[in-house]
């Protein structure tokens, strides 16, 4: 999602598992349209001021806002962006960007839970993301880590995250950056619902260890009432309904 590396993301990986790719062409296989999703976008400080209410009234059902980016940064809209998209109905989630070279990910999740990515039973509050992606700034695509090394730092993340808010934090990643950041890493999907981003008339191949999308960030030109300008379009793979079971951890 940072605005960036728009270049880097469009980038689709090579070589994954036998099994991730067996799941992925079964997901791929159908449009959006051809099975229950839902809609939603994510946005931050780039959109401006947005108008809540009209971006429900156009069928957006959830959005995650960006909140933290490494431990110094939070979105100067976020506040209220949280809050005006729950006042009007849509179900809502945070996310941080990731900066893996400049501190821990421990860390960086106590930042996140701090600052706009704690989490309540309410129906309308998703548990935050873990904005994963390649390097817009100096440093390197994979921000100098080795893939055991982008591992610990995932991990730490995510059981911080866990620790601080009982959820399993969600997972925002491209297919090509995940599987050589990581060295293919397969540990996560098990328990962290994966938000892919491809922005491309189908998911396409997954990364690896992934038998299913959870959230599909696929074009980042959309428009939406509500909005001035372009937005980052996506789906959930579900009904409502099981979003807000996600939501609430039922």
């Amino acid at each position: 999602m940072a605005r960036t590396s728009s270049s880097l993301r469009r980038a689709l990986a090579a070589g994954l598992t036998a099994l991730a790719t067996a799941a992925a062409a079964l997901v791929a296989t159908a449009g959006p349209a051809a099975a229950a999703t839902t809609a939603g976008i994510d946005v931050s400080r780039y959109q401006g001021s947005i108008n809540w209410t009209s971006v429900r009234n156009a069928g957006i059902e959830f959005a995650f806002i960006k909140a933290t980016e490494g431990t110094s940064y939070k979105d100067p809209n976020f506040n209220a962006n949280y809050v005006n998209s729950y006042n009007a109905g849509v179900i809502r989630g945070a996310y941080h960007f990731a900066r893996p070279n400049i501190s821990a990910g421990s860390t960086q999740a106590a930042y996140l839970a701090s600052n706009g990515g704690a989490w309540s039973a309410d129906s309308r509050t998703l548990p935050a993301a873990l904005d994963i992606e390649a390097n817009p700034y100096s440093g390197g695509y994979c921000y100098g880590l080795s893939t055991t090394g982008m591992r610990n730092w995932v991990q730490d993340f995510l059981n911080t995250y866990r620790s601080r808010t009982g959820r399993y934090a969600v997972i925002y990643t491209t297919t090509s950056w995940w599987n050589q950041c990581t060295g293919s890493w397969t540990g996560p999907w098990a328990n962290h619902p994966l938000w892919l981003a491809r922005w491309s008339s189908t998911p396409g191949a997954l990364p690896a260890g992934a038998s299913v999308w959870s959230f599909w960030q696929y074009t980042s030109t959309g428009v939406v009432s509500g909005i001035s300008g372009n937005v980052d379009r996506n789906y959930w793979n579900g009904d409502r309904s099981r979003l807000i079971a996600l939501a609430n951890n039922t």
